[in-house]
């Protein structure tokens, strides 16, 4: 269980970046975030089909009435899905759904595609497969399972590294949930802590067939290029497709990120012709959003005054979308915006701190205590890392002090007793606003290993709806509302003593969780 082993990932080379290609775009209907579209698809949608849930309980009723109604497909993508009794449920709720679809028709038209990773969801002798065979043995023209598994793991480093200890080299970390045309992102896996104590964030985008089209095509791209699970336990690659841990990695990691930005790519150019179509054709152009809505909302589609973009990080694969895009917001922030960022992991990438030290914006870091931090009371050296995490953020709080910038910096702690937090994202007030315009939800961490490492997808949704704008802003004050200021006494608790191997040890392994 040496340590040197983690590091053998950080020799080999780095794939190299593929950009997205500049377009052309309409400039009519413009808001200041609209250079996004430049590497994404933009997506315009009414703000009454958005929805921000609050609780894990809330998220966990939604996913089963969501299964239960769906018709057409269920696409889950997470980190794993756990094994204990109100995730049995979901998987009955999946089963009595497929077995409904067939009796009504014979020959049903549900499609379940899950994805997870390979090595959390192979995790002991109970784990996320066991718990999705029967699904398989079952339904198995309809059933899709897919276990990403990292091409960074292979080799000598494969054989030594033990369980638990494999998933620091890379994961399936994208927490996608649709069902027909709803789409729920979040940051939250499919494991019962999150649909019970464990605070996290949830969107609902309603009737959005375009946006649900465009993760369902993710997810298969993804699952693709994974190990498919067989009724037997065992698993095997798509046919004719580089294996991840056994076949060249260099060809592998080129036909993944060929696979992913055809699908961003396709996407983009349907919208940019749904969008020219629509503000440059005569007045029947603007009737090809109506009738494209029509069949989900039994009417007109509304006006857009909402967009969602989804942004994509998956660097083994050289796609970067979300990094460049998180970047860039730090970067042009401007003098008095408020940015809300919030991780439940605070281990920031080099990047992101020098950005938020040397801009003019004011932020409000939300992180969690180290009693709410999910390794808190792990065994073994999991047990360290609350310790770990309390060292990062006095050394970035030492920084803020040493520059004099308390004021404009600010660190809080969330602090609920029996909960953990698991919330990331960031909300951000323009100058002279007192409701967030822009939001970024879903999995990344904001850390090295959501840039470097893991797959990763979140979206930025910008709004003109002072409705949704006050929804947001309210998510943001809860999450706040049960949080202290982080000060020097803080670092002087008792419980924020940080034993001197794990201040040496820290820097070493901080790449790794």
């Amino acid at each position: 269980r040496s340590s040197w082993l983690l590091l053998a990932p950080l020799l080999t080379p780095p794939v190299p970046v593929i950009a997205a290609p500049p377009c052309s775009l309409c400039p009519e209907g413009a808001h200041r975030f609209q250079w996004i579209r430049n590497l994404v698809p933009e997506f315009g949608i009414s703000s009454s089909h958005v929805k921000v849930l609050s609780s894990p309980a809330e998220f966990y009723e939604l996913l089963k009435v969501q299964i239960k109604t769906a018709k057409q497909r269920v696409v889950m993508a997470s980190l794993y899905l756990g094994t204990g009794l109100l995730e049995q449920e979901l998987v009955d709720c999946l089963e009595e759904t497929l077995e409904k679809s067939l009796q009504a028709k014979g020959s049903s038209n549900l499609r379940v595609s899950i994805l997870l990773d390979y090595t959390r969801g192979s995790r002991g002798r109970k784990n996320s497969r066991t718990m999705l065979i029967p699904l398989l043995q079952r339904f198995p023209e309809q059933v899709r399972v897919s276990l990403f598994h990292t091409p960074n793991l292979r080799g000598l480093l494969r054989l030594l590294i033990p369980e638990r200890f494999n998933e620091t080299i890379g994961l399936q970390h994208i927490k996608v949930y649709l069902f027909d045309d709803n789409v729920i992102l979040s940051g939250a896996n499919l494991s019962d802590l999150y649909f019970t104590n464990r605070q996290d964030r949830y969107v609902l985008l309603q009737d959005s067939p375009e946006i649900a089209d465009f993760f369902t095509e993710l997810v298969d791209a993804i699952g693709d290029v994974s190990l498919q699970l067989q009724q037997d336990d065992t698993v095997q690659m798509v046919e004719g497709m580089v294996h991840p841990y056994q076949g060249d990695k260099m060809a592998y990691c080129e036909i993944a990120n060929r696979r992913v930005m055809e699908v961003i790519n396709s996407a983009r150019t349907r919208q940019e012709l749904l969008h020219t179509k629509t503000f440059h054709s005569s007045q029947q152009g603007s009737s090809l959003l109506s009738q494209q809505g029509s069949q989900a909302s039994g009417g007109l589609k509304p006006e857009p005054d909402t967009w969602i973009y989804p942004l994509i990080q998956m660097k083994p694969f050289g796609i970067q979308i979300d990094e460049m895009v998180t970047e860039t917001l730090l970067t042009e922030a401007e003098r008095d915006a408020r940015i809300y960022l919030t991780t439940g992991y605070f281990n920031l990438t080099q990047a992101y701190m020098d950005l938020i030290l040397g801009t003019r914006a004011e932020y409000r870091i939300l992180l969690a205590s180290p009693e709410v931090n999910g390794f808190f009371g792990a065994k073994g050296v999991a047990g360290a890392i609350p310790a770990a995490y309390v060292y990062i953020e006095h050394q970035f709080y030492s920084e803020v002090c040493y520059l004099h910038q308390q004021e404009r910096v600010q660190l809080q702690e969330y602090s609920r007793a029996g909960w953990t937090f698991h919330a990331k994202g960031l909300w951000l007030y323009l100058a002279g606003s007192d409701l967030p315009c822009l939001t970024l939800i879903g999995s990344p961490n904001f850390g090295y290993r959501s840039v470097h490492r893991d797959l990763e997808a979140q979206v930025a949704i910008v709004t003109e709806n002072k409705a949704l704008q006050q929804q947001l802003h309210q998510e943001q004050e809860q999450l706040y509302h049960r949080s202290g200021v982080v000060s020097s006494s803080t670092f002087e608790q008792p419980n924020r003593y940080v034993k001197l191997w794990v201040k040496l040890v820290t820097p070493l392994i901080k790449n790794f969780f």
